[in-house]
């Protein structure tokens, strides 16, 4: 079922898209009237007796649309109007005798009982709609967002050209130097929404997409259409910010498949999958017990070819659009765990290392002004020049925040106020790297230490 011409003549606010209009009868859903019939009797059996409009929430359908599919149960003696008020909207029903021994067999095929789905066509079709209308990522935009920050400007560029571009993207370099937190930052300059079905219908099967801890409500000036407006879309769908998800070491290549839910009834998708007009970050590449070659492939073949492939439980195949940026982020030797073809495959590889003397210490100070601390140069001098340059740790983005929040934690411990000094950053790194540090003999470090 293609998307209602309604949809294809809508406006657009800056890449918005438009979702599809609200179906008014059971024809205008794509969906079989006996799978509504079906939803509608499960919670009905679960609730006993249940309002017309909160069957409405439940399910997500319009009332007129709910309306035909209890008028069709009443005539098949499934359903009976329980009570009825004096406002139009104001009904209960219940299952009759046979209603409940029917919702029952269904309930026990399958538990699912959430949203009414949408079908797969009209899935497919609002995936390519928007990854055609994808707001693309400018200079300007990178310029704003790193303007203070301690990155190189390259770095940033090459990330920014790279996603610009819809092109794969590898950031490797050493543990701390901030490629996951650049990752992240320019998911978040992704602009616009996106359209997220709560489920799709594959056959007799649903599958759930929508998941509450990546699909997030569109920022206040993103929700631009009025609230008639918006009542007037197809309540299946939720207006979405572009989704950014981040896997790690705990990948494995089951996950990037179709799982079924006994409990729930459904099917769950996988990640790439959710990422949809969005971002997917695979971090700690190489570190998954799938070889990384492997991995590389399994998820590029399908950017390559535009769609990805998917089995139900059942051994049924289908296949929908391919559409998230993906970003692979590794401390490990792009070329030890890479063959050159699979580098080859990767749009932009980036190195992303330690930063320069002078945008490590803004860091730090920076750092210091966010965890409430009074910056102290003199320790500051006394971190790089002995600390970092004596033990031959390199000037990595992560170490300021991570021996602050040290020293934090140890004058939290002591009741002490958090001061940063010679003394609080040889304790902080002292527990960072298991080292005697330079001063552990010091006068000023003995103070310190009979303090704590």
């Amino acid at each position: 079922m293609e998307l209602h011409s309604t949809m294809a003549q809508g406006e657009r606010v800056e890449g918005q898209p438009v979702l599809p209009p609200q179906p008014k009868t059971v024809h205008e859903t794509g969906l079989e009237l006996s799978l509504l019939v079906e939803l509608a009797a499960k919670n009905l059996f679960s609730a006993g007796k249940i309002h017309l409009p909160v069957l409405t929430t439940r399910l997500r359908m319009s009332i007129n649309v709910l309306r035909e599919v209890l008028d069709f149960m009443v005539s098949e003696q499934l359903a009976e109007v329980a009570r009825r008020g004096e406002a139009d909207i104001d009904v209960q029903y219940q299952l009759t005798s046979a209603g409940r021994q029917r919702a029952a067999a269904w309930l026990d095929r399958s538990p699912y009982m959430g949203p009414a789905p949408v079908p797969l066509e009209t899935y497919r079709s609002m995936v390519q709609r928007q990854s055609v209308t994808l707001p693309p990522l400018a200079a300007e935009d990178i310029a704003a967002e790193f303007a203070n920050d301690c990155l190189p400007a390259n770095v940033c560029e090459l990330a920014g050209a790279a996603l610009h571009a819809h092109r794969t993207l590898l950031l490797h370099g050493p543990s701390g130097s901030g490629k996951t937190t650049l990752a992240r930052r320019l998911g978040r300059l992704l602009q616009g929404t996106v359209g997220v079905p709560y489920a799709v219908a594959v056959g007799q099967e649903i599958v759930q997409v929508f998941d509450e801890a990546i699909h997030q409500p569109p920022i206040p000036q993103q929700q631009a259409r009025p609230i008639g407006e918006r009542r007037s879309t197809d309540s299946r769908w939720a207006l979405c910010r572009r989704p950014v998800l981040n896997v790690g070491a705990e990948l494995t290549m089951e996950m990037l498949d179709l799982r079924h839910d006994r409990f729930s009834g459904c099917h769950h998708a996988p990640p790439q999958l959710k990422a949809a007009g969005g971002l997917l970050v695979v971090d700690d590449l190489g570190r998954q017990r799938a070889p990384a070659a492997e991995l590389l492939h399994r998820l590029l073949r399908p950017l390559d070819t535009g769609a990805e492939h998917l089995t139900l439980q059942g051994g049924h195949k289908f296949a929908v659009p391919f559409d998230a940026s993906m970003i692979f982020v590794t401390n490990l030797e792009p070329l030890a765990m890479l063959d050159l073809s699979s580098l080859r495959r990767l749009g932009y590889k980036v190195y992303v290392g330690p930063i320069g003397e002078a945008a490590y210490r803004a860091l730090f100070r920076e750092q210091c002004r966010a965890f409430g601390m009074e910056p102290d140069e003199a320790a500051l001098a006394y971190l790089v020049n002995e600390l970092h340059r004596e033990s031959g740790q390199p000037l990595l983005a992560s170490f300021p925040r991570d021996l602050l929040s040290r020293i934090g934690d140890f004058a939290a411990f002591t009741g002490q106020p958090a001061r940063v000094s010679v003394a609080a950053l040889d304790q902080a790194w002292s527990s960072m790297f298991a080292t005697a540090s330079p001063h552990s003999n010091t006068a000023d470090t003995d103070l310190y230490a009979r303090i704590v």
